[in-house]
């Protein structure tokens, strides 16, 4: 089969399209799905320069973390997909290659109004979104959400499934043109982050001084005492990413006074089971909302698969808004 292969850790230039061995047999408990279209996530720029290796079991040099294909074949013990069944899902690994063996609890069906490369854009942002805001965050009722880089893949995930579950949605972004599109996908106020981050009285003036109840900061770094500012009592602060950096300042005493909770979270190293778990309540939870059109896919652009390089330098240069795909043909 053919995937994208990491040759060498360092820039595009080290990724090629090789031949590698097909998936070993199946156990009873797998499918193996015939990839028609992948997602390209930051995660994957960092593993090609070696720096975010894949759990064991997975190969390094093959990136890969959503995608969307067809049920080649279905071990004997799955019961809930069968041979053709359009189907789309996370993985640890190797996603960006023809064919992908996995449990089958890691897969869910492609509602019908989604094409392939539209559903290769949703895992990866979905899930993690739903399980960081809602499982994690607990976000409910007219609780407030601040998500920090909103015109990114995850953010505009976010930002959808709250505002269709009848939230107030904040977002942050260093890109104004980015915080203008996510108007459209009903972000109630919009705070452009200098380089500096400074957006906590932003934040405090568009809630009349109580602050929000949940913040997703997929940018870490020199944000993590505004959030702190940001936060309303017992306010949730879910950490996701960390472009903007790994280490940051705490100022205990606002920790103690709102009674805040501060989450690290990862979806990647996490257990089967965990992202069984996960999976299900994003099927139970998101699926309805895009087979209704609530909530959408937002595809920046498509790449054909022999075009990796250029996917990559695309993402690198931060001009995309929302997600990136790599398809494997027609």
């Amino acid at each position: 089969m053919r995937a994208v292969y990491i040759k060498e850790f360092g820039g595009p230039e080290n990724l090629e399209i090789r031949e590698v061995p097909d998936p070993s047999k199946l156990s009873g408990s797998e499918v193996l799905v015939r990839v028609k279209a992948a997602g390209l996530n930051r995660a994957d720029l960092l593993q090609r320069r070696g720096h975010y290796p894949p759990p064991t079991g997975y190969s390094p040099n093959i990136p890969g973390l959503e995608f969307a294909g067809e049920a080649a074949e279905v071990g004997s013990a799955v019961k809930d997909f069968k041979l053709g069944d359009r189907v789309f899902g996370i993985t640890a690994g190797e996603a960006q290659a023809e064919l992908l063996k996995i449990d089958h609890r890691l897969l869910v069906k492609i509602p019908d109004n989604l094409d392939f490369a539209e559903a290769a854009a949703v895992p990866e942002a979905f899930i993690t979104a739903h399980d960081a805001v809602f499982t994690q965050g607990r976000l409910k009722n007219d609780e407030t959400l601040l998500v920090h880089a909103v015109g990114s893949g995850v953010g505009l995930a976010a930002l959808q499934l709250g505002k269709a579950l009848g939230h107030r949605v904040l977002g942050t972004s260093r890109t104004v043109e980015k915080l203008e599109r996510c108007r459209g996908f009903g972000l109630d106020a919009d705070i452009t982050v200098a380089s500096e981050p400074n957006f906590a009285v932003e934040v405090l003036s568009n809630t009349n001084g109580r602050g929000v109840d949940v913040i997703l900061d997929l940018v870490g770094g020199g944000y993590f005492q505004q959030n702190l500012q940001s936060l309303a009592a017992k306010g949730r602060l879910l950490l996701v990413g960390m472009t903007g950096g790994r280490t940051a300042e705490i100022d205990l005493g606002i920790a103690l006074s709102k009674r805040l909770t501060i989450i690290g979270t990862i979806l990647r190293a996490r257990s089967l089971d965990e992202k069984a778990e996960a999976t299900r309540r994003f099927a139970l939870h998101v699926v309805p909302l895009l087979a209704e059109g609530r909530v959408r896919p937002n595809v920046d652009r498509v790449f054909d698969i022999q075009d990796v390089r250029a996917a990559h330098e695309y993402l690198e240069s931060n001009e995309s808004f929302g997600k990136v795909v790599l398809k494997f043909g027609d």
